[in-house]
């Protein structure tokens, strides 16, 4: 039990008592499928108290090229309480499997890292997972909701030297609108074991542009 809770405290790079983490950006992993086209947004995610509370702003950019997704992260947590805030990056793959454009049913299959580094302490957290999709067509406003289980694989090392693997799922709502504007929702939670269970809300707006050819 002390190690999982040791461990985590250093990955969230938060030096409180009974407070952990399984992630590094104070965000939701988001799995909802391969974009079409390019889509650019920002994000608010509000951690639990399991997580370190606070709040976190990140940036998110996704690049769809048929069946193939490359997205990117980047974020500033800032927990609750007397503690630095920590500054985030990370990356996808996606790689569709099943859905096409007349299909509603997608799933996906993801792979990625992020990474955050604090006073010497680094942690790499890397989630594998699948994303399970309907898109919901309407003439004016599209529903996607989304469903995504993973494994969590968390290295952290420096002062501490160790790898954790948990499950974990996350899950939203994707909406959007005619001209390419489009609002989220995503929650996320890790079973880290001991009753430490990390958990994020997030709350998100983006603009996705139409690539001829893709």
């Amino acid at each position: 039990m002390m190690r999982t809770a040791r461990s985590l405290v250093v990955l969230a790079l938060v030096a409180l008592a009974g407070r952990a983490e399984a992630q590094v950006t104070g965000l939701p992993v988001q799995n909802g499928g391969v974009a079409s086209g390019l889509t650019i947004g920002a994000e608010v995610g509000f951690p639990g108290a399991d997580y370190g509370k606070g709040t976190a702003y990140g940036a998110r950019a996704a690049l769809g090229l048929g069946p193939l997704g490359i997205s990117a992260v980047a974020s500033s947590w800032n927990p609750k309480g007397p503690v630095d805030g920590a500054t985030a990056v990370g990356g996808y793959l996606n790689l569709k499997v099943f859905g096409g454009p007349l299909i509603p049913l997608s799933v996906t299959l993801q792979g990625g890292a992020e990474y955050a580094e604090r006073n010497g302490l680094k942690a790499v957290h890397a989630p594998v997972g699948l994303g399970i999709a309907l898109k919901i067509p309407n003439p004016a406003l599209a529903i996607k909701p989304w469903l995504a289980p993973r494994l969590d694989i968390v290295r952290t090392s420096g002062a501490i030297d160790d790898t954790e693997y948990n499950f974990a799922m996350s899950g939203g709502v994707d909406f959007s609108l005619l001209g390419g504007i489009g609002f989220s929702a995503a929650y996320d939670r890790v079973w880290a074991g001991n009753g430490v269970n990390p958990s994020v809300f997030s709350l998100g707006a983006n603009y996705a542009i139409k690539i001829p050819g893709l």
